[in-house]
């Protein structure tokens, strides 16, 4: 029964994983972006609740709409101000200008937040569970989480496939010159692309800063559990995402179970035995 719970405990952390990882395969699938600062937007975001939680002591969980509105505005500015003309040069180019964005985000939390770690305190929630026998238990916090998670792939998947604007998206992301003769705006879309991204980002920041502490350098670990996700699950696959998620958290929370501190390390080494053996991930495939 201790396996089972480690493995429900694993699912429930892999909904956090994917919650955070899905702003980055929506942006690699639309316009093959490899952003180096989606970690530390995450981070951004959730100094962001903390500075709002500082200034009018609500819940964190009452910010996430402003946070979200915040974070998508920012997204597209920058995407339109910056990544444009970087992906314009090159794939190259792009990269080093999501790391030099991540750089100078990492170095503005630290000036104006110090080095210390934060946490968001969202009350009670953070501790009540559903006890379903004398070693199986299900966090409160964690569920909603999943579900939170399933909620934004839903409403993700449903705009790619249901909405004009979704099929814009997926046809740049085929063929992005066809789609231009066809009058799409590219330069536009991506920046919406971003301002989506970067919507779901801040709940996934902000779910991360109410989980476990934060600090302005803890972006590029964040950054790294999204990629595996992202890679386990198949490049281009919301669902893959969800599932790349669970894999990643079971074999982390599997792995402390082994032994103490040995979770992270599990969770790389699972993730490199699939890279290994299926390198296009277990449900690679484009978005619907």
């Amino acid at each position: 029964m201790v396996w089972v719970n480690d493995i429900i405990q694993g699912i429930l952390l892999g909904g956090l994983y994917a919650l955070f990882a899905a702003g980055l395969s929506l942006v690699f699938g639309v316009m093959r972006l490899v952003n180096l600062a989606h970690g530390d937007f995450s981070i951004m975001a959730a100094y962001i609740a903390l500075a709002i939680v500082g200034s009018i002591d609500v819940n964190p969980f009452y910010t996430i709409i402003v946070v979200g509105i915040v974070m998508a505005l920012f997204g597209y500015v920058i995407q339109r101000g910056l990544f444009n003309f970087a992906m314009d040069a090159g794939p190259m180019q792009a990269i080093l200008a999501t790391f030099g964005l991540a750089i100078i985000i990492q170095n503005l939390l630290l000036e104006g937040f110090t080095a210390n770690s934060k946490g968001l305190d969202a009350g009670s929630i953070e501790n009540a569970v559903i006890k379903i026998s004398e070693q199986i238990t299900i966090g409160w916090f964690p569920l909603i989480t999943v579900i939170v998670s399933v909620i934004v792939l839903l409403a993700l998947q449903f705009f790619l496939s249901r909405t004009r604007m979704g099929r814009a998206f997926r046809a740049t992301a085929d063929n992005q010159k066809a789609a231009q003769l066809m009058g799409i705006d590219n330069r536009h879309l991506y920046g919406l692309a971003m301002a989506f991204a970067l919507a779901i980002v801040a709940i996934g920041g902000i779910f991360i800063g109410i989980r476990t502490t934060f600090s302005p350098s803890a972006g590029p670990l964040r950054l790294i559990f999204a990629y595996e996700a992202v890679i386990i699950g198949g490049l281009g696959s919301l669902w893959g995402t969800l599932v790349g998620g669970v894999v990643l958290g079971i074999a982390q929370v599997m792995g402390d179970h082994a032994s103490q501190g040995w979770g992270i390390l599990v969770g790389h080494l699972v993730f490199l035995a699939i890279l290994a053996f299926r390198p296009q991930g277990l449900f690679a495939k484009q978005a619907q």
